[in-house]
């Protein structure tokens, strides 16, 4: 029988007989004077026990082990890949698990989950745009604390989700979201006064007690995400804001006994 005939009869296709002949667990039969591999029922029989062994979940190159070597590799080959499915099972346990909190969460799951509750808080109230800046922004700080940092991390989303504190970052986002090239001096002080106001106490939480991170990438990924989405004025204030609340950290570690 020719390729295509054997294919049909065991049920696989002619790209996957090509596909054992090259991991080499099909050999290659001998060609005819036109030039087409002529296959015979042994052949046949080999494909329909790769056909069995595949459908198991055994790889290709755990193959000739177990049908050259009339099965003596089959309790290993079998209790590794047991071991192999066990924790796949596990996966997609903790996986199905994940996505069920994910439905009960008033945000989109890219989020991290244990961030993604404390984020829908503000969800509505800011406009699309900051919407989505603060979206990127989280996904890229859990990123870079990783799960050494997480805990902290969402204790610092659980202070700014604090209903006491929410309309004022509501109301200090949409300033800033107006900064432009016509927001005087006057407003643009006052708007850095009520923003360091705001989040002091909040980041001097964050940095209380804060984990050993190399967050020495941090700094230029921001800067580069901002340069990309806000105008001069905005970077400005971002600028001016973090060197404020940098400042009154170094003032308080200094107010520290010795």
């Amino acid at each position: 029988m020719n390729s295509s005939e054997l294919a049909r009869r065991a049920g696989v296709t002619v790209r996957a007989l090509r596909h054992y002949h090259q991991v080499g667990v099909l050999d290659e039969p001998p060609r005819s004077s036109n030039g087409y591999r002529q296959y015979g029922v042994h052949h046949l029989i080999r494909v329909l026990r790769i056909r069995r062994l595949s459908a198991l979940g055994i790889a290709l190159e755990d193959m000739p082990r177990l049908l050259d070597e009339h099965g003596a590799e089959a309790p290993a080959v079998l209790d590794r890949l047991d071991a192999e499915l066990a924790a796949q099972i596990d996966r997609l346990t903790a996986q199905r698990a994940l996505i069920a909190q994910l439905r009960h969460l008033p945000t989109t799951p890219d989020l991290p989950p244990e961030l993604a509750a404390y984020m829908g808080t503000l969800a509505g109230h800011l406009s699309p745009e900051l919407e989505q800046m603060d979206r990127d922004q989280t996904v890229l700080l859990a990123h870079l604390v990783g799960e050494e940092g997480m805990p902290h991390l969402v204790g610092y989303y659980e202070q700014l989700s604090d209903p006491a504190l929410v309309p004022q970052i509501v109301a200090i986002t949409a300033d800033f979201h107006g900064l432009g090239d016509e927001t005087s001096e006057a407003a643009f002080d006052d708007f850095v006064e009520r923003f360091v106001a705001t989040f002091a106490q909040v980041v001097d939480s964050l940095r209380t007690d804060a984990p050993d991170l190399d967050l020495s990438d941090a700094a230029g990924l921001f800067d580069e995400y901002s340069e990309s989405v806000l105008n001069a004025t905005q970077q400005r204030a971002l600028a001016l804001v973090g060197e404020r609340l940098d400042g009154s950290a170094d003032d308080a570690e200094a107010r520290e006994p010795a």
